[in-house]
């Protein structure tokens, strides 16, 4: 499952725009800029404060990687700098831009580069931004952890090891042209303000059952989960009742369903929502996932990548089937990680 993302430089539109259109991270500049196109603390803070994610790419001109080594050091030392004094966890990877089409007999100059930088920040934390061919050859050649794959110079393939993905340029939201991009990876480089998703030691969870409960055609209806399997740390949110984790914390979460009574070939839809505490009607969707009934009982397996659930707001899981009679949840499992 994909999370949807935007990236843009010198505009701003602004958290509530970036949520309204379903963006859970931005993707934001560090260079040698002074004209408003870098991230800086005050939109880091007010970012992080809406509950989106960030990631920072290091980009001064297009071809700047073709520097080698020397460029790379320098550029990995004012890149480290700028993102600790936006608050970006030391941990955190940054992004270094190959923003051309970089052709094989370049790579060596793009990886001596990448080794600079990661002569100062560590190879864990060096990410690369580029086309397909010097992204698949800086992985092949082990001298970057991360990926941002643009579309641009791709030619419609896509490096499986990258965990961004920009894959369409040029959109208007709230008045800023910005591009679009999806996290096909749980970590994909995000983080908040002092706050980084991924921690040394091993998630919790959460594990829940269900049994029989009716399913009304065309409407999105929450699954009640009555069974407890595990729950070490009491982040389920009740003993029974429809959500399966409470916030804050960092998830990510699979659910198994088997339904009754779904004629083969109706369309059947899932989500997770994260509902507000004071008023459940309040809530915000995940991405949508699709399945097709294959007969009088159909298994559907539903995940959804890691995402941020914020305090006073609980994670349930919905389902719709688009038949013209009732069904049944027959039964369902559902097992969520979370980091504090």
């Amino acid at each position: 499952m994909a999370v949807f993302g935007v990236d843009y430089a010198w505009g701003r539109p602004g958290p509530a725009a970036l949520k309204r259109a379903g963006a859970k991270f931005v993707c934001r500049y560090l260079s040698h800029d002074t004209t408003g196109k870098n991230l800086t603390r005050a939109e880091a803070d007010q970012l992080s404060d809406a509950g989106l994610w960030l990631v920072v790419v290091w980009e001064t001109t297009a071809s700047r990687a073709l520097s080698g080594r020397t460029g790379g050091i320098a550029d990995a030392r004012d890149a480290d700098r700028q993102a600790l004094a936006v608050g970006m966890p030391s941990g955190r990877p940054i992004y270094f831009a190959v923003d051309f089409d970089a052709s094989a007999s370049q790579q060596a100059a793009i990886n001596a580069y990448l080794d600079g930088a990661a002569s100062v920040i560590g190879r864990g934390r060096v990410g690369v931004y580029a086309g397909y061919g010097p992204l698949k050859r800086a992985f092949d050649a082990k001298k970057v952890t991360y990926g941002w794959q643009t579309y641009a110079w791709s030619g419609g393939r896509w490096d499986a090891r990258a965990q961004l993905q920009q894959y369409s340029n040029d959109h208007q939201l709230n008045g800023v042209t910005v591009d679009y991009d999806r996290a096909v990876k749980a970590d994909y480089g995000q983080w908040r303000v002092g706050v980084s998703p991924v921690e040394d030691d091993m998630p919790e969870y959460v594990s829940v059952g269900a049994t029989e409960q009716d399913l009304p055609p065309g409407v999105w209806t929450t699954v009640r989960w009555n069974v407890e399997y595990s729950d070490t740390e009491h982040q389920h949110a009740d003993e029974g009742g429809p959500s399966v984790l409470n916030g804050p914390a960092y998830y990510s979460l699979s659910a198994n369903i088997k339904l009754r009574g779904v004629p083969s070939g109706t369309r059947i839809q899932a989500r997770a929502i994260e509902v507000e505490n004071a008023d459940p009607a309040k809530f915000e969707s995940g991405a949508v996932q699709d399945f097709a009934s294959v007969g009088d009982e159909t298994n559907l397996l539903y995940g959804a990548s890691a995402d941020w659930i914020g305090k006073d707001r609980r994670v349930r899981f919905q389902l719709i089937q688009h038949g013209a009679a009732p069904a049944t949840v027959a039964s369902g499992t559902a097992k969520l990680l979370y980091w504090r």
